[in-house]
């Protein structure tokens, strides 16, 4: 939804929106600038004509966001899908901000989490040894149970590994939920970082009302990868997001190679992603060009999960090969690239 901008005091004065996308910044928002009025708290700014007309299309446009998942913007970059610590802190008493804490050990969760987190098991959206995405029937009561709703803010971390928090974002995409989630920038290192507090005190949560809108595009099947693994274009392209070692091992025939770990500062000390020049000149020094569709993949959809929520968050049309590697290469028995050339 779109705020009217009127020059004047320092956004730090205005109280934020939180019906408006703009309000999830990202860690690297300058806080000074001209006044962001949300036109909601203030229709009859407008003439009585233009202000019906505005709101009937907000309106609208809230309607579309709760069934439509993270569209690309054609190279734009979409910095409402990280928010900082700081934003986070802000917005912990938000009734419509849930905070998901992602994890495979409930003990993890019960030594500390942030303030109001609800703890996501893993299982709960993964399925078997090669972690498919579940039923949207089994993936429905999953975000339920976790206090989900349509009109839900979901901001994501994780005390598991980093892509995990990345593999539940694209999820909730999947499910048409994308324009509504975040992941948290720097996860709950960055947190702990800042010195911001713990809680062991575990919510009361009321059962979420959550309608998924499933979008098949966001996941690739192997004739998609197939074919552009064989017919090279400019409009597609393959990303295999896993360590250099696995992909000079062998990789599908014309992937480039971008390691998830390269899109963050340091991922053992400091996991908050690189600013987004710094993501771009990384793609584009492997040859990923704007405009493009990424299909990423990694062994099992994990770390391609990661790679996926930065090319969705960088502009580009995106899907995840869900089956990656292990199915192109130890199921169907395709072959494989090794070394570091694309074919």
């Amino acid at each position: 939804m779109a705020c009217a901008v009127a020059n004047g005091k320092p956004l730090s004065a205005v109280q934020p929106c939180i019906l408006c996308p703009s309000t999830f910044h990202l860690s690297y928002t300058v806080r000074h600038g001209p006044k962001e009025t949300c036109v909601w708290r203030h229709p009859f700014q407008m003439s009585n004509r233009r202000s019906v007309s505005f709101c009937i299309t907000a309106i609208l446009l809230v309607a579309l966001a709760s069934t439509a998942y993270a569209a690309p913007g054609q190279g734009q970059v979409h910095p409402e899908m990280i928010v900082s610590a700081q934003w986070l802190s802000e917005h912990l008493n938000d009734p419509k901000v849930v905070v998901l804490h992602v994890g495979d050990k409930r003990s993890e969760y019960e030594d500390g989490h942030i303030p109001g987190a609800r703890f996501l098991v893993l299982s709960d959206f993964i399925e078997g040894e090669d972690a498919e995405l579940p039923s949207p029937e089994k993936l429905k009561a999953a975000f339920e149970k976790v206090g989900v709703n349509d009109d839900s803010r979901v901001v994501i971390y994780t005390t598991a590994w980093y892509p995990m928090a990345g593999r539940a974002y694209y999820t909730l995409d999947y499910l048409g939920h994308g324009n509504h989630a975040a992941l948290l920038d720097g996860g709950i290192d960055e947190w702990k970082l800042e010195k911001r507090p713990l809680s062991k005190d575990e919510p009361k949560i009321a059962q979420g009302d959550f309608t998924p809108h499933v979008h098949p595009e966001a996941r690739a099947l192997m004739e998609e990868v197939k074919k552009i693994s064989e017919q090279p274009a400019k409009s597609a392209a393959l990303v295999d997001s896993r360590p250099d070692k696995r992909y000079t091992d062998g990789h599908i025939a014309g992937a480039t190679h971008i390691y998830w770990q390269e899109t963050l500062v340091d991922a053992k000390n400091k996991p908050v992603f690189l600013p987004p020049d710094k993501l771009k000149e990384l793609f584009a020094a492997r040859g990923i060009m704007p405009g493009q569709k990424l299909v990423t993949y990694c062994e099992i959809g994990l770390q391609a999960s990661h790679m996926y929520f930065v090319a969705k968050y960088l502009g580009y049309d995106a899907a995840m090969f869900d089956g990656s590697i292990h199915q192109w290469s130890h199921v169907n028995m395709l072959p494989v690239v090794e070394g570091k050339s694309l074919r």
